[in-house]
């Protein structure tokens, strides 16, 4: 019994080690900026758009803010603020998105859509 308690308790201290293990810090070249692409649904029609660092960038009635933006290809991650310029009062999205999973955090907008493509940095897409 209690070599049983105690393999739990390894057990329990390894499981709660392993997100501290897997907590990396990001390198390569630090990203200026975001690729974003947005979608009208009405007209299906996209653009491909570059967002510098806290500059607001518009996408017809949106107003995109990258705050950061880490990883390269499909591991990069942007953090957004996005408001929609006819309710300005509140942003419709605050948060990550990635590239790889656009839809675990997307922007939830009855006409509009937004996504990460990349990371930019100051000699172009992160690799």
């Amino acid at each position: 019994m209690k070599a049983a308690s105690l393999a739990v308790a390894a057990a329990l201290a390894a499981a709660l080690c392993a997100p501290l293990a897997a907590q990396q810090p990001v390198s390569g070249p630090r990203a200026s900026g975001a690729l974003l692409r947005g979608l009208d649904k009405f007209s299906g029609l996209t653009n491909d758009f570059e967002a510098v660092l806290n500059a607001p960038v518009r996408y017809a009635r949106l107003s995109i803010v990258v705050h950061a933006c880490v990883g390269a290809g499909d591991d990069a991650s942007a953090h957004l603020e996005i408001t929609d310029l006819k309710t300005p009062d509140a942003p419709v999205f605050v948060g990550w998105m990635m590239a790889a999973s656009p839809a675990l955090s997307a922007l939830d907008h009855p006409r509009y859509d937004v996504w990460v493509l990349a990371c930019r940095t100051s000699s172009g897409v992160a690799p």
